[in-house]
């Protein structure tokens, strides 16, 4: 009973490592994913890196196979449910400052300060409360509720030719917890079972 109590500790632990104070969310781009879906041959991916001390959001992003040129891109929050749906701009308006506009491949690679009013779209400023740190908060929760998304628009498809919901990327040393605790649970099942 006391290694199962290791365990279950080290589950615990595992969990409340969960409140890192740097989340990365990653998302593959593609023009099925977008509202409303389309045969964009497109793809990209896009890596959100927050960290909720700095007050950052690193923002990097490839792309390839537009049909249009780039006109546009930003992280729309929050749908109304996770994974799918639409949802207003919450970034940079009318796209990240330094995207790679008029292309249709490339790569884009910038930090957002999430304590300044340039960051977002003044609307998005606006529905949240009218202040910056409602924004920031509003952004977090819906990164954090699945209910972001990172999408390009394009001359050829001017609501966005290709676009993916932001997950989070589970950090390393949670896995290696979490598979270590589930491995001794196993084990301890097992061990019980063979012994009864």
């Amino acid at each position: 009973m006391k290694l199962q109590n290791v365990f279950l500790s080290a589950i615990l632990l595992t969990g409340s490592s969960l409140s890192a104070s740097v989340i990365t969310y990653e998302a593959t781009l593609n023009g099925p994913s977008e509202s409303p879906a389309n045969d964009s041959p497109a793809t990209g991916f896009a890596l959100v890196t927050v960290n909720d001390l700095a007050n950052t959001m690193h923002v990097q992003v490839t792309f390839s196979g537009l049909l249009g040129t780039t006109t546009a891109s930003h992280i729309h929050t929050p749908t109304p449910a996770p994974g799918t749906g639409t949802a207003g701009v919450a970034t940079t308006t009318p796209t990240f400052a330094g995207f790679p506009l008029g292309v249709t491949s490339g790569s884009f690679d910038n930090t957002l300060d999430l304590t300044l009013a340039s960051s977002y779209n003044p609307a998005f400023v606006t529905a949240t409360g009218g202040t910056i740190a409602g924004a920031e908060a509003a952004l977090l929760a819906g990164l954090a509720s699945d209910e972001a998304y990172l999408n390009i628009h394009t001359t050829v498809v001017p609501g966005g030719e290709i676009r993916g919901f932001l997950v989070p990327v589970p950090e390393p040393s949670t896995l290696g917890l979490a598979s270590l605790a589930l491995a001794g649970l196993l084990a301890f099942g097992y061990r019980r079972r063979v012994s009864a």
